[in-house]
């Protein structure tokens, strides 16, 4: 009875963290870039865009094609380092999950 006590603890610790984690992830954000910077955007770490910018360079009525290729490797390369930021943080934050493995 006393390590089940002991595992509910540790799991109401783990849960408290997620949170936390969870709201941190909310404030953090990245930037990603494509064409030299000409198209950039900002996501958070909860994967959400929060800002898409775009040179006036490269607005051209003649090659919408390119302007969308930007803004899509940008939002991608955004999208893809808040989701590996998101697992660094929530993997700090069950990092003692390994721990409770040996109660079972």
């Amino acid at each position: 009875m006393k390590q089940f006590a002991g595992l509910m603890k540790q799991a109401r610790e783990m849960q408290a963290k997620m949170k936390e984690a969870q709201e941190k992830l909310a404030e953090m954000t990245v930037e990603a870039s494509a064409g030299g910077g000409k198209v950039t955007v900002v996501a958070t770490g909860k994967q959400e865009i929060l800002e898409v910018r775009i040179d006036p360079e490269v607005v051209d009525a003649e090659d919408v094609e390119m302007l969308q290729d930007l803004v899509l490797a940008a939002t991608n390369e955004a999208l893809r380092r808040a989701a590996e930021m998101a697992q660094q943080e929530l993997a700090k934050a069950t990092g003692g999950l390994s721990d409770m493995a040996g109660l079972f």
